[in-house]
């Protein structure tokens, strides 16, 4: 029998195949080398300041629109995506998040909604980390409803002109593409922005004290007059802007095992070394009960997205099960962050642990892309077959 590794208990490993792990060991090895000994001073400061550099290495790498194919794009596995967000967000959620937004949002729309045209001009640059890219769905008064959306595209000749407001969209005030929604006469509809277009403003969002390493911002549409190709002609209503979020939320239920992951590696690291009447506290009782059910959580929820990974290999992930894993791994990964906080005492605050950061990091990610409320209507409908959210 193989010896037991407290790394992997269950043995996820085995499930992996050499290429995976090729993929999630150089994922690993760069968030060591170019994030894990900045990111506290990055937190702490409220700044991204190598977010372009950043970028474009994660382009170099193949990370950006991963598991999309053509275009300059990976066509990664599922799976292999879904490793590479456990590991990002091992280092940070924002810098997860990034990455998110880009390959799952901003490319994902152009590359399964938009014209030839449109994914010629865009998504080559985006893979590269060339362009960087935002999708603006929520506004100031509408989150959890967008079918409420005020922004409004209305037709003048051949053009468009938008106007309206969106809110708390990472990588605005730094994209050079924006993916927006808005209602139209005929619907929801998704236009292409060029963020230099005249009208177009992203203003950042400051004083935050979650996802500080990251760059979030408010578009601001002022008759913003786009050609008649600017409309993404492949889809009309909800379908498109949920279809990505779909797509974005799968990623979190990897990248939100890599946050509960690197809390519980503090911890362990901490109850092995620290010493309290006489012993390392990893010695008790209550303090190896916690680390017991945080392990077991924690490879729970990995296994957990390596299921609904295959699943979406074989192109049978619903979006139902994807409500499943978000809302089962954030929450538990909150869990692991705050159980793990306990261990290390007042130490845990300290940002020289990443355990407080990626617990106030989670918050974020726990309402964004479906609030636990949204998935919980979500399965709830599933199960009953009763339409509950309104």
């Amino acid at each position: 029998m193989p010896p037991f590794d407290p790394a992997d208990p269950l043995g996820i490993d085995d499930l992996l195949t050499p290429e995976d792990l090729a993929v999630r060991d150089t994922m690993r090895n760069w968030a060591a080398d170019r994030v894990l000994p900045h990111v506290a001073e990055w937190y702490e400061k409220g700044e991204l300041p190598v977010l372009r550099e950043l970028t474009r290495e994660l382009g170099s790498l193949g990370a950006l629109g991963m598991s999309l194919s053509g275009y300059g794009c990976a066509g990664a596995s599922a799976v292999q995506y879904g490793l590479v967000c456990l590991e990002l967000e091992a280092a940070d959620s924002g810098i997860r998040s990034l990455v998110s937004v880009q390959g799952s949002l901003a490319m994902y729309a152009i590359h399964r909604f938009g014209s030839e045209e449109q994914k010629q001009e865009w998504l080559p640059r985006m893979a590269a980390g060339e362009v960087i890219g935002c999708f603006g769905l929520t506004e100031p008064d509408h989150g959890s409803d967008p079918a409420s959306m005020r922004t409004y595209a209305k037709r003048d000749g051949t053009d468009w002109v938008l106007n309206g407001r969106k809110m708390w969209i990472t990588n605005g005030s730094v994209a050079g593409v924006a993916v927006v929604w808005a209602q139209t006469e005929d619907g929801i509809r998704g236009f292409v922005v060029p963020t230099d277009t005249p009208g177009f403003s992203a203003p950042e969002i400051k004083h935050k004290w979650s996802l500080r390493a990251s760059v979030t911002s408010e578009l601001v549409l002022d008759e913003v007059r786009l050609p008649a190709d600017a409309v993404l002609p492949e889809v009309t209503g909800l379908r498109g802007p949920l279809t990505c979020l779909s797509h974005a939320r799968y990623g979190i239920v990897w990248g939100a095992m890599g946050a509960a992951r690197s809390c519980f590696e503090a911890a362990l690291d901490y109850a092995t070394s620290r010493e309290q009447f006489g012993k390392p506290i990893g010695g008790f009782q209550l303090t190896q009960a916690k680390l017991a059910d945080m392990a077991v959580e924690l490879h729970k929820g990995i296994l957990l997205a390596h299921h609904l990974g295959r699943r979406m290999d074989a192109g049978r992930l619903r979006p139902e099960q994807v409500s499943f894993g978000k809302l089962n791994n954030v929450r538990e990964a909150i869990g692991i962050c705050r159980t793990a906080r306990t261990i290390l005492g007042a130490n845990g605050i300290s940002l020289e642990y990443p355990v407080m950061r990626h617990a106030t990091n989670l918050e974020s990610v726990l309402t964004y892309e479906g609030t636990v409320e949204m998935h919980q209507l979500v399965l709830g409908k599933a199960l009953t077959g009763l339409d509950a959210f309104r």
